[in-house]
């Protein structure tokens, strides 16, 4: 898979296989990892492990306190608006390794969708969670879908097929 030259605007689908290098273009894109030769990194670009390891003693609220803290455009309004929608109220103050797998992940992504970054990068943003929950994210993506200089880049193994994808790029497994 080769680095965009451009990216688009609203919604921007990231697809493959296990191994082929989704999540490794999302760090790329968001300047976690070093860009390749070439390549791109995005100066105004959030990405997280949705599992959020080696924080296990954190709590939401701190694991949002440290996003905010290098977010200038956070979105509280937002930010308290997806807490509710996503059932993380009860969870707020209980530590990460009391949570599901699923509400881990809700407590990353509502932070993502809430920081307010050029580019937010979600990386599987719909494993381990219940219906509710995709759903609000679904339909949070459909209105962000068209903005005009914002960008939303899912890495999944198939792009959400009820999404309105600006462009799909399509990671290939390493060859062997």
């Amino acid at each position: 898979m080769t680095d965009l030259p451009f990216l688009p605007s609203g919604l921007v689908a990231v697809t493959g296989g296990e191994q082929s290098g989704k999540t490794r273009f999302l760090r790329r894109l968001s300047g976690d990892l070093p860009a390749l030769p070439g390549g791109t990194t995005v100066a105004d670009a959030q990405w997280m492990d949705l599992a959020l390891p080696g924080q296990d003693q954190q709590t939401p609220q701190q694991v949002w306190a440290a996003l905010q803290a290098r977010s200038p455009r956070w979105n509280a309004a937002l930010h308290a608006e997806l807490v509710e929608a996503l059932a993380l109220t009860p969870h707020v103050d209980k530590r990460l390794f009391m949570l599901s797998t699923g509400s881990r992940r809700k407590v990353a992504v509502a932070g993502l969708l809430a920081c307010g970054a050029t580019v937010t990068c979600l990386d599987q943003p719909y494993a381990a969670l219940d219906r509710a929950s995709i759903r609000v994210i679904r339909e949070f993506l459909q209105d962000m879908a068209g903005h005009s200089s914002r960008s939303w880049v899912v890495a999944d193994y198939e792009a959400d097929p009820d999404l309105p994808w600006r462009q799909v790029v399509v990671c290939d497994p390493p060859a062997h």
